[in-house]
């Protein structure tokens, strides 16, 4: 059954779009925190330090694959995820639950953001059509 599960998984990510790509960077990244947060609150150190790791990997990619150059407010999302990144990495050191909440915080409604973003229409080309794929 997990390896059914798991060539399921690895076909949504290869047959994903660039934005659902990001979306579900987002829902794995908010998982991650609330898990960790569950962990901290538990005292299960090694598992909360996991979490906030893996948390760190996922704002590390998006930050790698931001281009800034591409939109004016890229430079203060990427600000966000600095931010967010550091803040994570205290939070695995220091154990601070609180940290991790204020991740969640500031993260949770550019999750929402990016979902509304991907669900809507993509528009036209002007003078042609669009094309999907």
């Amino acid at each position: 059954m997990t390896d059914r599960l798991n060539d399921y998984q690895r076909t949504a990510i290869l047959s994903a779009s660039p934005a659902q790509l990001l979306t579900m960077l987002y829902d794995r990244l908010l998982l991650d925190l609330d898990r960790a947060e569950q962990a901290q609150l538990a005292e299960q150190w090694g598992e909360a330090s996991a979490q906030l790791l893996h948390a760190q990997d996922i704002v590390s990619e998006l930050q790698r694959t931001l281009d800034v150059r591409v939109w004016d407010g890229a430079s203060r999302l990427m600000a966000i995820y600095d931010y967010v990144y550091q803040s994570l990495v205290r939070a695995n050191i220091s154990r601070d639950v609180e940290l991790t909440r204020e991740c969640q915080a500031r993260l949770e409604p550019l999750r929402q953001a990016w979902h509304e973003a991907a669900a809507m229409p993509v528009a036209a080309p002007l003078g042609g059509v669009a094309r999907v794929g």
